[in-house]
């Protein structure tokens, strides 16, 4: 994963959703996010739009999906299929130091995420009703969020 923030808010990011993949930080944008096209010009906090790459090993890029905006999320679902077609034998990966902790000003805590993406479900279920030609994109960012509910459910429950 490549994100915008730095090392520490990264490990931070680590720490509090126990992922268990690294997290490489480009905050100036220019060593995955603008070479791989998935800088969000529109977008004031400079982030990069969602992305999946599946690369083979001769680092050919053999599936992207990129979203749209910060809301949307391409699905991991055709990213692993992409991934067990290229027929590789299973690694585990290298244990790395993602160094100290430092989460970012902003930083949400685990125990309000539940609540935000309840939220956030509510709001866009509001707005599914008033209009209508926006239901396709509200029934997919509902169930997103729905699923994010459910794995910070699991989250807490390992707290």
């Amino acid at each position: 994963m490549i994100s915008v923030d730095s090392p520490g808010q990264n490990a931070a990011m680590i720490e509090k959703l126990r992922l268990s993949f690294p997290m490489l930080s480009d905050p100036d944008r220019i060593g995955a996010i603008e070479p791989f096209g998935v800088a969000d010009s529109k977008d004031p906090r400079e982030i990069a739009r969602p992305s999946i790459f599946v690369l083979a090993p001769d680092a050919e890029v053999v599936f992207a999906d990129t979203s749209r905006d910060f809301a949307d999320r391409a699905s991991e679902d055709a990213a692993l299929a992409a991934l067990v077609a290229l027929g590789l034998p299973a690694t585990s990966p290298e244990e790395i130091e993602s160094g100290p902790p430092e989460p970012g000003p902003r930083a949400m805590p685990l125990h309000a995420m539940e609540p935000y993406f309840r939220g956030a479900k509510f709001a866009v279920t509001a707005m599914r009703m008033r209009h209508a030609d926006v239901a396709e994109d509200a029934a997919v960012y509902i169930a997103q969020m729905d699923r994010y509910i459910e794995l910070v459910r699991a989250l807490r429950g390992k707290e």
